[in-house]
């Protein structure tokens, strides 16, 4: 797979492109320094993963990120920061982002890349402990009222998303264990997500 690197750190460029260079399945086909450049490196390179920092000169990440989603819906972005700020997460979920990873977790990055690539979600376990607090910010969900889903069905995908498990969610809403997993694999069909954790991702984008 082919992978370009956003950093405004040359050191870090270059030490994130030694670490993916040692996978086979990896080609690093290029690196840049701030947004501007991540803009028109992918669109030169079209590479597969887009691994990009958010705090960067000229143009930071997040913006590059809005450019190339808008050009290419399929793209495939993960996030690398050293930043676990709530408005960053946000708007790394809204935008479509595939991932966003804590640039310390070094041993996770060739596997998040490979998820990524694979087409699902990656959020390291401190972003996925923050989204139940950050849904809580955001209010009720009018979005979810527009999908071919129940309210039954509604009401599982809030609780999950705010961090309970079935059990808690059977006894909130006084339904069985085995029905919360019935219609939790339900929803799963329905919306074409894979597990719990997408479940609260797709619900935090989309309120």
């Amino acid at each position: 797979m082919k992978v370009l690197i956003i950093d405004d750190d040359k050191l870090v460029c270059s030490s994130l492109e030694i670490i993916l260079s040692t996978d086979k399945d990896i080609e690093v086909v290029g690196t840049g320094n701030n947004g501007q450049e991540g803009v028109e490196l992918y669109r030169k390179l079209q590479p597969d993963v887009l691994l990009i920092d958010i705090r960067m000169e000229v143009m930071n990440g997040l913006e590059a990120g809005e450019i190339i989603l808008k050009e290419y819906p399929n793209a495939r972005i993960l996030y690398l920061t050293t930043f676990l700020d709530d408005d960053y997460i946000i708007k790394a979920l809204r935008l479509g982002a595939k991932g966003y990873m804590l640039k310390q977790n070094y041993e996770s990055i060739v596997p998040s890349i490979k998820a990524v690539y694979a087409g699902q979600n990656v959020f390291g376990d401190e972003i996925i402990t923050k989204i139940p607090k950050l849904i809580s910010k955001q209010g009720p969900s009018r979005t979810l009222d527009k999908l071919p889903i129940s309210h039954r069905e509604q009401d599982i995908i809030v609780k999950i998303a705010e961090g309970l498990s079935n059990k808690e969610i059977s006894e909130t809403l006084f339904l069985s264990e085995g029905t919360i997993r019935n219609n939790i694999s339900t929803i799963l069909e329905k919306l074409n997500l894979r597990d719990r954790t997408q479940i609260a991702i797709f619900y935090y984008k989309n309120i």
